[in-house]
Formats: C-alpha cells, sequence, structure tokens
C-alpha cells in the first residue's frame, strides 16, 4: 500500500469495558489511525478509553444504536479526508492482522470490501455460528442477492473497508444492527463495486444478546425484512434512477423479490 494512502480503523463500542482494552492494543498493531465510536457505554468502558493516547474518540452521550455509531465513523471519516474505512466490531470476532489487508484492497475499482465467513469452505463446515444466526445470514444474503443483483456470501459481517468517496453517496437512516442492510442496498443503488474476502469464523460468547425483541430469531428476521423493504421504498420514492439494471422495483417501490408486498 502506498504510504501516501490513508485509512482510518473504525470501532464501534458499548459497554465493552471486559474486552476493548484488549481489542484495541491489538488493532493499534495494524492500523494507522483508530477512531473508537462510544455509543453512550454506561459500565466504564468511556472511563478506560479515556486514560488512552493512542486512539481518538467519539461519544454519544446516549446509546443511539450499532448503526449510529457506524454512521459517526462513516461522518468522522469524511470530514477528516481519509481514503479508506475499516470498519471492525469489539466482541473479539474479528482479527485485526487482517486490517491492512482489507484497506489494501478497497483501493483502484473497489468500493466495499466486505469480511466474509462463509467464503472458506471449512468455516461454513465448522458450525460455529449459532444455528439461527446462520439460518438468518443465509435466508437475508439470498434475498438480497436476487433483489440487488449482489452475489454476497455473508450479508452481515461488521469487518469491512469502504472508499470514503464512495461513503459519500450513501444516506442511511438505521441507527439499530440492520443498518447494514440499508448500506447493501443503497450500494446496489448506486451500482457500488463490492468484493468479499474470506475471514474466519469466529465465535467467542453464543450467549451474546440482540436485546429485546431481536433476540426472537422470526422477529429478527422480520425486522431484517422490513428494514430492506424500507430502504427500497424510499430510494423509489425519491424518484433518483438506479445506476444498475439489477435493481428493479415492484408496483409500490418495493424490491422486486417481495411477491407478498402487502402494498402491491
Amino acid at each position: 500500500m502506498s504510504d501516501a494512502l490513508r485509512y482510518l480503523t473504525a470501532l464501534p463500542v458499548y459497554n465493552e469495558a471486559k474486552h476493548v482494552d484488549e481489542v484495541l492494543d491489538d488493532v493499534v498493531l495494524y492500523a494507522q489511525d483508530v477512531l473508537v465510536v462510544d455509543d453512550g457505554s454506561s459500565d466504564g468502558t468511556s472511563d478506560l478509553l479515556a486514560r488512552r493516547g493512542d486512539v481518538a474518540v467519539a461519544r454519544h452521550p446516549e446509546n443511539r444504536g450499532y448503526g449510529a455509531a457506524l454512521k459517526t465513523a462513516f461522518d468522522y471519516a469524511i470530514e477528516h479526508g481519509y481514503d479508506v474505512l475499516v470498519t471492525i466490531d469489539c466482541d473479539g470476532q474479528h482479527e485485526p492482522q487482517r486490517i491492512r489487508h482489507l484497506a489494501e484492497a478497497c483501493t483502484g475499482e473497489v468500493d466495499i470490501v466486505s469480511g466474509s465467513r462463509y467464503l472458506d469452505a471449512e468455516d461454513i463446515a465448522s458450525g460455529a455460528a449459532p444455528a439461527d444466526r446462520r439460518r438468518i445470514n443465509h435466508t437475508i444474503t439470498s434475498e438480497l442477492n436476487q433483489c440487488l443483483g449482489l452475489a454476497l456470501t455473508d450479508a452481515f459481517c461488521g469487518f469491512k473497508a469502504y472508499r470514503v468517496e464512495a461513503l459519500k453517496k450513501l444516506d442511511l437512516t438505521e441507527t439499530g444492527y440492520a443498518m447494514p442492510l440499508e448500506v447493501w442496498v443503497q450500494a446496489a443503488f448506486h451500482g457500488l463495486r463490492v468484493v468479499e474476502l474470506a475471514v474466519p469464523l469466529i465465535y467467542l460468547d453464543e450467549e451474546r444478546s440482540f436485546g429485546g425483541a431481536l433476540d426472537d430469531a422470526r422477529k429478527r428476521l422480520a425486522h431484517y425484512r422490513e428494514v430492506v423493504h424500507r430502504a427500497v421504498v424510499r430510494l423509489r420514492r425519491s424518484g433518483a434512477t438506479p445506476a444498475t439494471p439489477h435493481f428493479t422495483f415492484g408496483p409500490c417501490g418495493c424490491a422486486q423479490y417481495v411477491a407478498d408486498c402487502e402494498q402491491c
């Protein structure tokens, strides 16, 4: 990678006092600049971050959601003139030594490099992920591919690299865990170029909770589908023209694959 290319590594965190220092100690070894978005933590995470002099911190005064934390990272990367933004979660599921590899891949003709835990056949067979998460991931990923003309194998991996110029095209409104699905809808609409890179499938805490209704797998799947539908309808009603012929609207503005849309 050229030394002239500036990339930022950002971590959204919420109540990660048990993990944040250990994760950041590794991340700073492999990253150029590091931003931690503290999404209103109340467990001492903020105090731990305040003691560090090797990372920048953006703090939300109250918990706004995973998507809102990512949006803060996107805005920070744009405002500070970075070329590439790498996002990595703070739960130990992503290997920091791969940060540079993702950043290097997000140049030239590529707008988004997305880590995939299911490109590697050994990881697919390992069954490391909880069954309901694997099932929902497979379902949503398949539906996104059918709807948007994408070729994803993992719609939910948080380990990604974005070309910052491409981020400027996104107008994101989702604030929760499903915000990355809105990213895929808008990326397809704007014709952004996406590639996947294999990353290990690591689950250190199978009991980790989404919180509230999303802990119910059926409700979570329904919520994800609603987010995709809402994102597509919003673009349709904006009057903008998709940059790709693969992006086709239904009668009400929904994604073409939604055959049971009640509005059509």
